[in-house]
């Protein structure tokens, strides 16, 4: 009887092995594993990935923070230039003034001591000293037309553009002038004055223009005390950015293109940039209609506007 207990206990292991191996052959046992190693497989790739572009965000800041500082560099070597220019003028009209005052001189200090050739030459001398004073002053009026009329008419520049801002016009502006001219509205600075008081009261301006655009932008107005660099600047399509301004950044970037598009030389790049973006920002303040309303400043002429919404 010991050797069919033996048989049996041998039929059941062969049972359970059986099972165990009707187990494996079972076609949702398979897709259990294979889905395990496609989970694990897809987490090592999200964390390897994730890796990589945690990597690229860093190296994407520190190329911001470079092009940041060569700007910077950028912008105070325009600066000094600027000021070796203006230095330049100082010393030309220096000089001017100089070489007037010894064409003044030099008729008497050449004069011969005889009684009769002073009264000779009496009257050639004078000719001479006549075309030569009026050069002077001439060069003087042209040279401090561009640096004593704002110190000494600043004050009337204020008034006139204040009266303008405020709808009051020129004349009210100068109640004590002696004949102030209609056309003082019409003045370019009274003109740019007032887009300058218009942008102090925006809240924020909406710039959209494509990324080359925008750099140039910028760069221009990096340096001025009232520029702020805009927190975000976000990638729009087609290679444009969308970012926006404050009136305070506003400011400073018209005081910049003002400079820009006068010292520029025509037909040249800086000169087309300026003179373009001035004139759009000032086409959307003169369209502002009152308080709450979002200033928009769209460079480009390439799409429809419904394309840019």
């Amino acid at each position: 009887m010991g050797w069919k207990d033996s048989f049996g206990r041998a039929m059941k292991e062969l049972t359970a092995i059986r099972e165990q191996l009707n187990r494996l052959d079972d076609p949702t046992v398979e897709l259990t594993a294979l889905h395990g190693e496609l989970t694990q497989g897809r987490l090592k790739i999200l964390e390897v990935i994730q890796g990589g572009v945690t990597g690229l965000r860093e190296e994407n800041r520190e190329v911001r923070r470079r092009q940041d500082r060569m700007i910077s560099d950028l912008n105070e070597t325009r600066g000094e230039l600027r000021e070796l220019l203006d230095l330049a003028d100082v010393l030309r009209h220096v000089l001017d003034q100089k070489a007037g005052d010894g064409a003044q001189t030099c008729p008497d200090e050449t004069a011969p001591p005889e009684p009769g050739a002073k009264a000779d030459h009496g009257s050639t001398a004078a000719h001479p000293a006549v075309p030569s004073d009026t050069d002077s002053r001439g060069g003087t009026v042209e040279n401090t037309g561009h640096q004593s009329q704002p110190e000494a008419g600043s004050q009337e520049l204020k008034n006139a553009i204040e009266a303008t801002y405020q709808g009051m016009g020129a004349s009210a502006a100068q109640p004590f002038a002696a004949a102030p001219k209609a056309s003082t509205v019409e003045d370019p600075q009274v003109t740019h004055g007032v887009l300058l008081l218009k942008a102090a009261g925006v809240a924020s301006a909406e710039l959209i223009a494509h990324r080359d655009t925008w750099e140039w932008l910028a760069a221009l107005a990096v340096g001025h005390d009232h520029f702020r660099t805009p927190p975000a600047v976000e990638d729009f399509k087609e290679g444009r950015v969308r970012t926006v301004l404050s009136g305070r950044s506003l400011i400073a970037l018209l005081i910049e293109l003002w400079k820009t598009r006068s010292t520029a030389a025509p037909l040249e790049g800086d000169w087309a940039l300026a003179v373009t973006s001035y004139n759009r920002i000032a086409a959307e303040l003169a369209n502002v209609a009152g308080p709450g309303q979002t200033i928009r400043i769209v460079l480009d002429d390439g799409l429809p506007r419904e394309a840019d919404d």
